[in-house]
């Protein structure tokens, strides 16, 4: 499905984001299509302006850990935003909803808490095609975008100050 109605934000000025400090908080399920989200993501950062040396990347269990670490990340106040990455696809109980649910809630929890930027990476669906279709090389690989959504509100951030 295509994307209808949404502007792009202004391309980053020279430098703009070279002095930034970005967190990298990615699962170890579904590695195939999370390593794809990792290196969208990386596109999206390079494509900003923002260095590898600026990025630390972490790994956690899975997705409902994602928030406990970007919680732990953020209050070290050593970084600038965050981006989350996973990818949790439905099964055959309901633990699929408890753990998107509950990750989402708590990204969204520490962002409020700490007004720290974070990109929402991590893949909801109902099958392996599905997050492999999110997955793919270019600006519409969700790593990519949740990169580029961060990095936008950390402009945002910048100039509402």
């Amino acid at each position: 499905m295509k994307k209808t109605g949404y502007a792009l934000p202004p391309k980053p000025a020279k430098k703009e984001f070279a002095s930034v400090r970005i967190a990298l908080v990615a699962t170890r399920w579904n590695t195939g299509i999370v390593e794809a989200l990792l290196k969208g993501a990386r596109a999206g950062l390079a494509d900003w302006g923002v260095t590898p040396d600026r990025v630390h990347e972490f790994r956690v269990p899975g997705a409902f850990e994602i928030p406990l670490a970007l919680e732990q990340l953020a209050r070290s106040r050593r970084y600038d935003g965050a981006i989350a990455l996973g990818a949790v696809i439905r099964g055959d109980t309901p633990h699929f909803d408890y753990v998107c649910g509950e990750c989402a809630r708590g990204l969204q929890d520490v962002a409020l808490r700490h007004l720290l930027p974070v990109g929402f990476g991590v893949l909801t669906v109902d099958t392996a095609t599905q997050a492999a279709a999110r997955a793919k090389p270019g600006k519409g690989n969700k790593g990519y975008e949740a990169a580029s959504a961060m990095l936008e509100m950390v402009r945002f951030k910048r100039e509402s100050a």
